[in-house]
């Protein structure tokens, strides 16, 4: 009621309103005022409703169990958001620790021996479709690779795991994995897009022979992979569409020759492939001439290249995922003298 002894009626809705107890709590305004002003401040301070003195029983019935009706809804509504917000919590921390999982395959920095191999990884969104690594097959062969998926997420992110363990396993039937082409062939009768959600993938797989001073790679739709050798530039790129794209499609392997202290880079697109601030596309020439200069230079490379597109686009979170591995190439293996006297 408004008129009260010891407190107002309009003092108390404010209290009401107030106290987190009673702030949703359908409030009925009571009074013999008919003031449009006092109904007025009424509902500016929390009202539900108002009635003046004194109504018919009935009425005041169909109100309480028509603002009932209403407090019960918002109740369930606010019980299903809060229900919502949990499970966006737990979802969020799922891919979190789904996140962190796909950074646990990343091989560590390989930085002893006759070559050395660094890398960064910056996904553009939680779950990235990105996938890298390399290993020594055997004693004679190294091999390096770089996958991408197309698209973002969980689906993405999945079918880069199972290709990238694939490869690092060396367990692919039927292929030889010291053969590019043969083990890409494999790869793209074994990840077809309509077996994969209609997902596919690019793929750069390189195999390094010391003792040949050869580098033998294929690429399967992805960005080639640059080497500096011998002050020479060479573009490792192939015209083979991404695996799962075409079935039965044979893939072939390439080779170049690898000069004393060459270097090689292999990446992902999202290191390229940059919406500049004036909206223009940075042009394939400029990313070449820069990274000509860069391989040139001791230091950082990926961080420096990092922080340049970041500056070159004004954004931090770049649009696609950033990959990028820095081989260094060291002095072959000398061959085997023969024992004295053989």
């Amino acid at each position: 009621d408004l008129v009260m002894p010891d407190i107002e009626g309009l003092q108390l809705v404010k209290y009401f309103r107030a106290n987190a107890a009673t702030r949703e709590v359908p409030l009925i305004v009571l009074s013999s005022k008919e003031e449009p002003t006092v109904k007025a401040k009424a509902f500016g301070l929390g009202a539900n409703d108002y009635m003046v003195k004194l109504p018919d029983r009935l009425e005041v019935l169909a109100r309480l169990k028509y603002h009932s009706r209403g407090y019960v809804a918002l109740l369930e509504r606010n019980e299903a958001y809060r229900e919502l917000a949990e499970t966006q919590r737990e979802m969020a921390a799922e891919l979190a620790r789904a996140a962190r999982y796909v950074q646990s395959l990343l091989p560590a920095p390989m930085t002893a021996g006759q070559v050395k191999v660094g890398w960064k990884f910056v996904p553009s969104t939680q779950l990235a479709g990105d996938m890298f690594g390399y290993h020594w097959i055997d004693k004679k062969h190294l091999a390096l690779y770089l996958l991408d998926v197309s698209g973002h997420g969980v689906g993405s992110a999945l079918l880069a795991v199972s290709a990238g363990n694939v490869l690092s396993s060396n367990s692919i039937p039927g292929a030889d994995p010291r053969d590019p082409g043969a083990v890409v062939t494999k790869l793209n009768d074994m990840f077809q897009m309509d077996r994969q959600d209609g997902k596919y993938f690019t793929i750069w797989y390189g195999v390094y022979k010391p003792a040949a001073k050869t580098l033998l790679y294929c690429n399967a739709g992805h960005p080639p992979a640059l080497m500096l050798s011998g002050g020479t530039l060479h573009s490792l790129e192939a015209d083979a569409p991404a695996v799962g794209m075409m079935p039965e499609m044979p893939f072939d392997t390439r080779s170049v020759g690898v000069a004393e202290n060459a270097r090689l880079i292999v990446f992902s697109d999202g290191i390229l492939e940059i919406e500049k601030r004036d909206g223009s596309m940075w042009p394939w020439t400029d990313f070449l001439h820069r990274m000509k200069e860069e391989m040139t230079l001791d230091g950082d490379l990926i961080e420096r290249h990092l922080e340049y597109v970041r500056d070159l686009g004004g954004k931090e979170v770049l649009s696609d995922d950033f990959s990028m591995l820095d081989v260094r190439f060291g002095a072959p293996v000398p061959a085997a003298r023969p024992a004295p006297g053989a």
